[in-house]
């Protein structure tokens, strides 16, 4: 698959920061998950990949959908349409599977489909509408307007170790 050369989605003018410290934008691999489209650091992705050209062994659970193979490295392959919706997955041309490198491991991430590379600046991120510290939804960092549309941005990192911690919590 082709990765989609970045496009300008920078500050304008009235978006200048008046700090002493420059605000570096950083870059978002947006993807489409039920109906909604997500964004998340362009850092953690380490490759993507149509779901149908990779290597898959073991049996499918609900959302961790089995384990596969590419490059080598074998990897957990969750389907987040599974997490994120109560539809049942369709597999089409347009499903891909974005390869993550997180903190503390390598899976890949089943979703509807990749959009676009964006670059957002601080000042473009708004926080979720009633999302207060300590709540569930702490791996959602905010929102942002990209061309007309809403990407919601997300923590990679704690979005993917929220099972973890339930099965710590059912352990204790």
């Amino acid at each position: 698959m082709d990765i989609i050369e970045p496009h300008g989605a920078g500050p304008s003018n009235s978006e200048q920061c008046n700090d002493a410290a420059p605000v570096t934008p950083s870059q978002y691999l947006s993807f489409r998950l039920g109906g909604l489209e997500y964004a998340l650091d362009f850092a953690k992705v380490q490759e993507l990949r149509p779901l149908n050209t990779l290597e898959r062994f073991a049996s499918e659970g609900e959302i961790v959908n089995g384990v596969a193979a590419s490059r080598g490295m074998i990897m957990p392959i969750v389907d987040m349409r599974i997490a994120f919706g109560p539809r049942p997955p369709v597999h089409d041309p347009a499903t891909d599977v974005i390869i993550l490198k997180l903190s503390d491991s390598v899976m890949g991430m089943v979703v509807d489909g990749v959009t676009d590379i964006v670059t957002l600046s601080e000042q473009q991120i708004r926080p979720i509408p009633g999302a207060g510290a300590g709540q569930a939804v702490d791996y959602l960092l905010g929102t942002a307007n990209v061309d007309g549309r809403r990407l919601i941005l997300v923590d990679i990192d704690k979005l993917m170790s929220i099972s973890d911690k339930a099965e710590q919590r059912r352990a204790a």
